[in-house]
C-alpha cells in the first residue's frame, strides 16, 4: 500500500494537500499577505511538483522545469527577507 502511494505520486499530492492548508493558515488566521506566503511555500510545492513528475515516471522536462522554477521564486523571497531585516 505505501508503495502503490509513492508509485500513484499520491504521496506528492498528500504534501501538496499540506502546503495548501498551511498557506490559508498564514493567509486567514495569521493575516499575511499572499504573495508573502507564495514566496514562502512555493519553491516548496514547486519542488514537490518535481517530485511527482519523478516518482509516475513523467519525461524529465516535468521534473526538470518545476524545480529550475523553484530558484528564482526561492532567491526573491530571500531578498525580501534580508530587505526587511
Amino acid at each position: 500500500m505505501i508503495a502503490q502511494l509513492f508509485a500513484s505520486g499520491h504521496a506528492a499530492d498528500i504534501v501538496l494537500g499540506v502546503l495548501l492548508l498551511e498557506a490559508a493558515w498564514l493567509a486567514l488566521a495569521r493575516g499575511w499577505g499572499w504573495g508573502r506566503v507564495l514566496g514562502l511555500l512555493g519553491p516548496a510545492a514547486l519542488i514537490v511538483l518535481g517530485l511527482r513528475a519523478a516518482l509516475v515516471g513523467a519525461d524529465c522536462w516535468w521534473i526538470a522545469l518545476p524545480l529550475a522554477a523553484s530558484l528564482p521564486l526561492h532567491l526573491i523571497d530571500l531578498r525580501s527577507r534580508l530587505r526587511d531585516h
